[in-house]
């Protein structure tokens, strides 16, 4: 029977598929992941390693896993698998995308509306300063988002459900693209492929949905900041290495852009102390796939991945490094 290794702690019902078929191991503490330390003493025996996004399945780690034929990553991204040595070495590895785009979308949007129209730093001011805070017709303004030009920088399958909810708004919709896409659907869509450069000076709002890469490591950096126009906004629930923090708060505070926000930093699962004292940037501490539902469903996708892989009775849906 085939040996089935989750390092993550997980709604189990997502796994009752696997655990019908294969002999699955989770981490015995039910509130808690394996450690790296763990995986490693276990890897050997195990024919499929089930990784969260944050763990890294590098070279130490394939190397232990005699075993090994599968990656199984519970994460639409796979930056922290060395995808090249995996190749190397004659395993696969597999994501789960499809379950992350609309709820990764959504919060796109909502931090979107959130930052234009200043919500959460509405609420904060209304929470500290009650009846001393000012109201009035010219107080609190925020941006319009009807009729402004989203610039979508990577149009997979969370940035066309963007697109689609942008044009839903009434947006004018503009992308950039490592591939352009096909006429036919440019025009279902409604968006308009431009440059990186044409994208950041004529984007009123700016969402990151690119997958992280060497290549698009701080592609939004100091130089993209004094191209964007004063009046724009931000927007990154991709991985937070696409932006060069330090850049950000720069701009942030001295009005080279107009907000922010971010469900994803550089330097870890929380922003920095800088970014946390400025008023015109929205924080979500990684969110963008934070519902139950959401949840069961990735460790379905998981699941079928593994299943389809030994099986061949579904699709599985397996990383190509371009």
């Amino acid at each position: 029977m085939k040996k089935i290794l989750v390092t993550y702690h997980m709604f189990r019902e997502g796994f009752n598929e696997l655990e019908q078929r294969y002999e699955v191991t989770f981490p015995p503490d039910g509130n808690r992941d394996f450690t790296y330390e763990e995986i490693l003493e276990r890897i050997p025996e195990y024919d499929v390693l089930c990784s969260m996004f944050d763990f890294p399945v590098n070279k130490e780690v394939m190397d232990r896993g005699v075993r090994l034929q599968l990656v199984a990553n519970y994460a639409a991204g796979y930056n922290n698998i060395d995808v090249p040595y995996a190749q190397q070495k004659g395993l696969t590895v597999t994501n789960t995308p499809h379950p992350v785009t609309n709820p990764t979308a959504n919060l796109a949007l909502c931090l979107l509306l959130d930052t234009a129209r200043r919500v959460s730093e509405c609420d904060r001011k209304l929470r500290r300063l009650g009846r001393n805070m000012k109201i009035g017709v010219l107080e609190n303004l925020g941006m319009p988002v009807s009729g402004k030009t989203l610039g979508i920088v990577g149009m997979g399958g969370i940035g066309k459900a963007l697109c689609r909810r942008a044009r839903a708004c009434g947006m004018e919709v503009i992308y950039h693209n490592r591939r352009r896409l096909e006429a036919a659907e440019e025009t279902h869509l409604g968006a308009t492929y431009v440059t990186f450069d044409e994208l950041l000076a004529q984007a009123d709002f700016v969402s990151l949905n690119a997958p992280y890469t060497p290549e698009t490591h701080h592609i939004i950096n100091e130089q993209a900041f004094k191209r964007m126009k004063p009046t724009a906004i931000l927007i990154n629930t991709a991985r937070g290495p696409l932006v060069d923090e330090k850049a950000l708060v720069k701009a942030l505070r001295e009005g080279e852009i107009h907000g922010a926000g971010l469900d994803m930093f550089e330097f870890g699962d929380h922003p920095s102390a800088e970014l946390l004292a400025l008023e015109n940037v929205v924080l979500t501490p990684h969110i963008g796939t934070q519902t139950t539902f959401t949840r069961i469903e990735m460790a379905r996708a998981v699941c079928n991945n593994v299943i389809g892989f030994f099986e061949n009775d579904r699709p599985v849906t397996r990383v190509l490094q371009p």
